[in-house]
């Protein structure tokens, strides 16, 4: 899970930045109507979309702008603009590395055209539906600022307690993994007793890892934020390995 720790934690903190611009309120957004459209308007009995709400509260998303997302979301509120449906996409970047990458889209043949262009562009390539999803299991992700008001023993406990399968500390950062189902159920009980929750969202995690060298991941590393600028994707997950010395190379 290492590889999936290094990416999560970079792409956490680049979203701490992204969230002061348009474009984080954009993603949050997206996944408010696509939720409220499959599950319906009502959080209390959608988790999808009650998860959602919690996470653009997170980033300051505007009441009104949360409300009028949902409206669209179950038909209430029809301005003339597109229909966000969900896409997904697999495929293979440099060094043989899986990505599976998540998208809400309003145009499907040009959310595919600039995700092939991506892979392309980096010696990389799109793959067909199946070709890597197998390489990933969905997991929950609680994301959590600082030791979450206790040390780290104690928040171990804590976590395990509520039902996580996993916690991973990571410079500054904790991230609690559970299973699929259990998410909203940890996040709440740790809410009740753990300063600090950032996010709360589903992510894929790989089952194998490929450890990659500093060039490899750097190039690898410069493919991701393509696709995190893309604003189309929501998430991008790889089974690319890292370890500290890697990273820090490939960062420089």
């Amino acid at each position: 899970m290492a590889g999936h720790s290094k990416w999560a934690n970079i792409k956490h903190r680049k979203a701490r930045e992204d969230a002061k611009r348009s474009k984080a309120f954009t993603k949050h957004l997206r996944e408010i109507t696509v939720a409220a459209k499959e599950g319906g308007g009502d959080p209390g009995g959608n988790p999808r979309l009650s998860l959602a709400i919690e996470n653009a509260k997170k980033v300051n998303l505007p009441k009104d702008n949360i409300e009028r997302a949902i409206k669209k979301g179950t038909g209430e509120l029809n301005d003339g603009s597109a229909q966000y449906e969900e896409v997904t996409y697999e495929g293979y970047g440099p060094g043989g590395i899986a990505y599976f990458v998540e998208a809400t889209s309003n145009n499907v043949n040009r959310t595919v055209s600039e995700i092939r262009h991506i892979f392309t562009r980096h010696g990389g390539n799109l793959g067909t539906d199946g070709s890597v999803s197998y390489l990933f299991e969905q997991k929950g992700s609680i994301k959590i600022d600082g030791n979450g008001g206790m040390d780290e023993d104690e928040f171990m406990l804590l976590a395990i307690e509520a039902g996580a399968e996993d916690v991973l500390f990571d410079d500054g950062l904790i991230e609690v993994i559970t299973a699929r189902e259990d998410l909203m159920q940890v996040a709440r009980t740790l809410g009740e007793s753990v300063e600090g929750i950032e996010s709360a969202e589903l992510v894929r995690i790989p089952m194998t890892e490929v450890a990659v060298d500093p060039e490899t991941a750097r190039t690898n590393l410069k493919m991701m934020d393509l696709f995190d600028d893309n604003d189309d994707v929501s998430n991008i997950f790889t089974n690319m390995k890292m370890d500290e010395e890697t990273l820090k190379l490939a960062e420089e």
